[in-house]
């Protein structure tokens, strides 16, 4: 499948997520059901998948975390927030560059 393919297949399942639980959780338990939903589905996914930053050559022995990674090719980062701030956009295209992954998707689950 590619990114696009999953993307639907994720908002499909975020919906579902949403409409289910409601606003007003933690990220982290919109997270645990939307892997849940994705890999019910037989979906390839990892949660709070930890990457090395790598500077000039050097790990830096840190490393930061993807919420979701769909298939090795779908970056999902999930939110629970009033509004999405600049930082939550340039936090997901970081992410692609970093990973190479051609798509992210930024979901705020904290709206009626």
């Amino acid at each position: 499948m590619t990114a696009n393919e999953l993307s639907h297949i994720v908002i499909g399942r975020a919906i579902e997520v949403h409409s289910t639980l409601g606003p007003g959780l933690y990220e982290r338990i919109y997270e645990k059901a939307l892997l849940y939903e994705l890999r019910i589905l037989g979906v390839d996914v990892q949660g709070q998948l930890e990457l090395p930053v790598v500077y000039n050559g050097n790990d830096l022995e840190l490393g930061y975390r993807l919420d979701l990674l769909v298939e090795r090719k779908l970056i999902v980062e999930i939110k629970a927030v009033t509004a999405f701030d600049d930082i939550h956009l340039s936090q997901v295209m970081t992410y692609l560059r970093l990973t190479g992954c051609s798509l992210g998707l930024l979901l705020n689950f904290n709206v009626e």
